[in-house]
Order: structure tokens, then C-alpha cells, then sequence
């Protein structure tokens, strides 16, 4: 259902108040990668989004990490956004630590210096193809629910108010999500650093590394490129405390990198420059009833880490299948409830790890410094503590809650196997299918009549477990052996 975009605002067909399985607020990453998951499954879904169709070059992120670029590949776009970012195998925090990621297990031992603009051309591509139905200019007033769907208010491009409907709606459209003001949920906690500076600059010098980072005293500074010859500094300075809406210029711009990195690099022809304040919150529930909140909308955080976009997108990979299960008949409306049980202690972590970064960034105290140094050298020194760290940063260390009594992997993350077909895991998993990996002896009889949910392989080693792989690329069932009373009692209770 490919459209074009119209003076309505509105790119494809639009369906009144005709009831839709799902609708997802907001257009960012989150947005549209969820809801390409959910018309790629082959669930109508349709996309509201307040602004006019036009992606921005002014993003604020600009690092994906190992695990994003891997559910990427599970939808065919990693190679397509490798290509037009830069990818950095190795970190250096607080001067003196230096964080390898070229040992990291997986295809994407590195993180790749990318704007955001750039992942969500290619998300919005993928979800126009899949048919998503996108509304913009269409601006969320108001919603209710009940036992059988959700009612969302809107006021059209037209300035007309509409209802539309819906069995579930997502809500990814940001810090002032008018999903979660309208199901009353707060957003509980604070404001770290007051008035950071953006700007997108051109350098006269150009800087030895591609991501540029350091903090001096007062001052703190990132920069990055955008590949089009601008880059984005990112900065703040403790002694310039003021509101966002003071007016800001590129002497103060210049003045911050050089106290934070020790010379502007010739900054000049700034083209849009701005403050904001960095907050940590965390919405308490990410469900309530019928709807959800994911990226943005149920948790910020500090940018230190570039773990923001990341994280939202890992939200999308994690409801979008469980979504269409339920919506499909396959499953249970109880598997939605293990979204919240599996990405709100991520969020967590997400708060604790950033803001800790920041935090050990911008020590002045002796005792904070002393403590940065202390935990550098234990990072520096001790690899099992490094390798956790990194794998929190990166989103490959974490592993989901299991059902007691389960098998040891079950809720762990499947790096990306060989199957004996010659393809890879993450190929298997596109289309949003569960993938069943078994050793040669099982013949694969339980797969058939799921084939267009279930894809069957073969490990291409002489490995002896049998896995049941969830589209998220976590492990959902797994066993020591291929027992088919066993597999068929798994992709009955799994894939449905």
C-alpha cells in the first residue's frame, strides 16, 4: 500500500474511523521501526505523526551500537546504514581509558558514527514498502480505552477533530509524549545538566579522531561529523548556567570546545545552533491496558553513551513481534505483559549507566576525581568488569528474565550462527519470524504448518541443542537435545 504524500498530510490512504489493529505515535526511530515490524508481520498499522512529512537534519543522535546494528540486520538494513556511517572500533573516556569493541562477539565489533536523519530514511523506506499508513500533520488530543480497543482524538491538518480506533496503540513520540500525558502516567525524575549547547559547524582544522570527546574542569565536549562537511558539537560549560531560551552564539560555542578539547578547530558557518537541558526519567509502567509507550516517550536520559536512540530501538524490536502475535491469534494477550518485565530494567540500567558517565565526566571534587580514577584503573585492569561495562554500553551484555526451571540460555541474546543452508541467523530472522535451529537429525515435521511464521534451519557446526530463536533474536525455548514431543510442545506454546 505504497501512497504518495498529498495536501492532506497524509502518505497512503486513510481509513476515518474505521477500526485499525494498531496505530504508533510519532515518527522518530522508534516509531518506524515498529511500526514497519508490524506491517511487515502483516498487521495494518497506522502512523500518526504531528509534523509535516520531512525528515530533520538537526537529530541529537548519532552512534548506533553492536546490538541496534544487529536487529537491523534482522530487517535487511545494516549493510545499507553501515555504508553511510563511519564505524569506530575503539572508545577513550576520562583521558586515559580505552575501550577496545573489535573483540566484541559479533558481526558489528565496532560502533558506527551515524546522524539519525540517515537511520530514519531508511526506516521510513522500509515502512512505506511494508505499507504502513502514515498521517502527518495529525496531532494526538485525546484518548480512552476500553475492554475491547482505544479511541485516539485528533485534530487533522485540516484543523477537523476526528476519532479513530484502534485494538492498540503505541506511544514513541518523545520526552512530552501526548500518549502518556493522556493515560496519566508520570515521568518521575530531573534534570542532570542545565543549558547544553548544540551546533552544527564547519571546522577549519579538521580533528585527528572521528568522535572527538573530553572534559576539563568545567567544561565537557562532543564532537562528531555529520558526512556532509558539518559537525555537531555537543557542550556545556558549569560556570554558564542559563535558561534554554538564552540567546546563544558561536564565540560562547567556540569557547566551550576550547576549554573542554583545548582549540575550536577553526569553527565557522554555523548553521543552526541551540540549548537544551539533559533530564533522566523514567516512566514507572511502559503498558497500561491496551497501551504502550517505547523510546523517547518511557525513559531519557543523558546523552553520555550515545545510548538514546539505541535503547528506543531495542524497545521497537521487543513489542513489535509480540504485538503482532497477539493481534494474529498466535498468542496470548499475557505475552504483552513481558514487555514491561523485560525492557524496564533495561531503561534502568540505561539511567544508571549514562548518568554515571556524566556524572564521572564532569568531576571537579577531589574525592569524585579520586573515584574516577579509581574506577578507571579497575576498568583499565580488570576484563571481566570491562567486558560487562561494554556490553551494557554496546546492548549485547543484557539478557531477558526467564520463566523458573527454564534451560540456562533461554532470555539470552543469539549472536549472529552459521546455518547449514549457508545463510546466517539474522538473515533467518527477517520478515519478523521465529527461527527454529535444531541439529541435523530433526526432520522439522512441527515447522511446517507455521512456515509463515517459523522458519526451520539446521546448525551448520554438529552442535546437539535445539533453539527456538524469538524475531528479537533472543532465545525463547531451548534444549539439550531435538525431542519432537518436546520442539512441537515449544512452537505450541511459542510461536502458537
Amino acid at each position: 500500500m505504497n501512497g504518495t504524500t498529498g495536501t492532506t498530510g497524509t502518505t497512503g490512504t486513510t481509513g476515518g474511523t474505521t477500526p485499525r489493529p494498531v496505530i504508533v505515535v510519532g515518527s522518530g526511530p522508534t516509531g518506524l521501526l515498529l511500526a514497519g515490524d508490524l506491517a511487515t508481520a502483516g498487521v495494518p498499522v497506522t502512523l500518526l505523526e504531528k509534523r509535516s512529512h520531512r525528515i530533520s537534519n538537526l537529530s541529537r543522535a548519532f552512534v548506533l551500537h553492536a546490538r541496534t546494528l544487529e536487529q537491523l540486520d534482522a530487517r535487511g538494513l545494516a549493510d545499507e546504514i553501515e555504508k553511510a556511517g563511519r564505524p569506530l572500533d575503539r572508545l577513550r573516556l576520562f583521558g586515559r581509558l580505552t575501550i577496545a569493541l573489535d573483540t566484541l562477539p559479533t558481526r558489528f565489533n565496532h560502533l558506527l558514527v551515524i546522524p539519525q536523519y540517515e537511520v530514519e530514511k531508511a526506516l521510513e523506506r522500509r515502512a512505506v514498502e511494508a505499507g504502513v499508513e502514515f498521517r502527518y500533520e495529525t496531532e494526538v488530543t485525546g484518548l480512552s480505552q476500553d475492554a475491547d480497543g482505544v479511541t485516539v482524538e485528533v485534530r487533522t491538518p485540516a484543523g477537523v477533530t476526528e476519532d479513530l480506533r484502534a485494538e492498540y496503540v503505541v506511544g514513541t513520540d518523545g520526552m512530552r509524549s501526548a500518549v502518556r500525558n493522556a493515560i496519566g502516567l508520570p515521568f518521575p525524575g530531573h534534570s542532570v545538566i542545565r543549558s547544553v549547547v548544540l551546533a552544527d559547524v564547519r571546522l577549519a582544522e579538521e580533528p585527528e579522531t572521528l568522535l572527538t570527546v573530553n572534559a576539563v574542569g568545567d567544561a565537557f565536549a562532543f564532537l562528531a561529523p555529520f558526512g556532509d562537511g558539518y559537525y555537531r558539537l555537543i557542550g556545556w560549560n558549569r560556570a554558564r548556567d542559563v535558561p534554554d531560551s538564552e540567546p546563544l552564539d558561536l564565540d560562547e560555542v567556540k569557547e566551550i570546545t576550547r576549554l573542554a578539547l583545548g582549540r575550536d578547530f577553526g569553527m565557522h558557518d554555523a548553521r543552526w545552533m541551540s540549548r537544551f537541558h539533559s533530564d533522566e526519567r523514567q516512566a514507572p509502567a511502559y503498558r497500561v491496558g491496551r497501551v504502550f509507550l517505547a523510546g523517547d516517550a518511557a525513559h531519557v536520559h543523558t546523552p553520555a553513551g550515545g545510548q538514546g536512540m539505541n535503547t528506543g530501538l531495542q524497545d521497537a524490536a521487543n513489542l513489535s513481534w509480540k504485538l503482532a502475535q497477539v493481534v494474529r491469534g498466535h498468542a496470548t494477550a499475557d505475552l504483552l505483559d513481558t514487555y514491561q518485565a523485560e525492557r524496564h530494567p533495561v531503561g534502568r540500567s540505561v539511567l544508571r549507566s549514562s548518568g554515571g558517565i556524566v556524572r564521572l565526566a564532569m568531576a571537579k571534587r577531589p574525592w569524585t576525581l579520586a573515584l574516577r580514577a579509581a574506577l578507571t584503573t579497575f576498568l583499565d585492569t580488570a576484563a571481566p568488569a570491562r567486558r560487562k561495562a561494554v556490553g551494557q554500553i554496546t546492548g549485547i551484555g543484557y539478557r531477558y528474565p526467564a520463566p523458573r526451571g527454564a534451560h540456562r540460555l533461554t532470555g539470552t541474546r543469539v549472536p549472529d550462527v552459521a546455518l547449514a543452508d549457508g545463510t546466517r541467523l539474522y538473515e533467518a530472522l527477517r520478515g519478523g519470524r521465529f527461527v527454529l535451529i535444531t541439529p541435523d537429525a530433526y526432520d522439522g515435521q512441527g515447522a511446517a504448518a507455521r512456515e509463515d511464521r517459523l522458519v526451520a534451519a539446521h546448525w551448520a557446526s554438529g552442535r546437539r541443542t535445539a533453539l527456538l530463536v524469538r524475531p528479537d533474536g533472543y532465545v525463547a525455548w531451548a534444549s539439550d537435545t531435538a525431542d519432537p514431543a518436546a520442539v512441537e510442545a515449544a512452537l505450541s506454546a511459542h510461536v502458537g
